[in-house]
């Protein structure tokens, strides 16, 4: 069993009687986190969803900010920038960016589960300059350089 961190949550007067988020089943990576406001996003349109908290994560943690894959699928509802992080140093108001890919107006109401939030470990890095880099077999190739179908075995 993974071994769970504590993560320092302050419920702010607009999150009032909303349930913090947590995970929906036992086997679940994310937790769900609800909107504590109503909004009807248009088609393409975006907003920053308030959450109605704000947190404490630990020093060499983030909270990754997913989409939901049912609200993807069904209305094409997503995140912009996901996966957004939320770093240990962040003290506001969690909000969730979320757009409507979909030709439909999306009504969110208070209470509705908008995302999910996992809780991930920082690996810091510190980049080296040099003139020349290891070889690969994939070399500079990038942008589909690898193609579409995948190889026969």
């Amino acid at each position: 069993m993974t071994q769970a961190i504590t993560i320092e949550i302050k419920r702010l007067h607009h999150g009032a009687n909303l349930p913090l988020p947590a995970y929906a089943t036992e086997g679940a990576a994310g937790m769900d986190v609800v909107s504590a406001e109503d909004v009807t996003l248009a088609p393409g349109g975006r907003h920053a969803v308030a959450t109605g908290f704000a947190l404490a994560i630990p020093d060499g943690y983030e909270i990754q900010v997913r989409p939901r894959s049912g609200l993807a699928l069904k209305h094409g509802i997503s995140l912009p920038n996901t996966p957004g992080t939320i770093d240990s140093d962040y003290r506001g108001e969690l909000k969730i960016i979320m757009i409507n890919l979909g030709d439909a107006p999306f009504v969110i109401q208070r209470g509705d589960r908008i995302a999910q939030l996992v809780a991930a470990p920082v690996q810091l890095a510190r980049f080296a300059e040099v003139e020349t880099l290891s070889d690969t077999a994939r070399g500079e190739g990038g942008f589909g350089s690898t193609g579409v179908k995948a190889a026969a075995s």
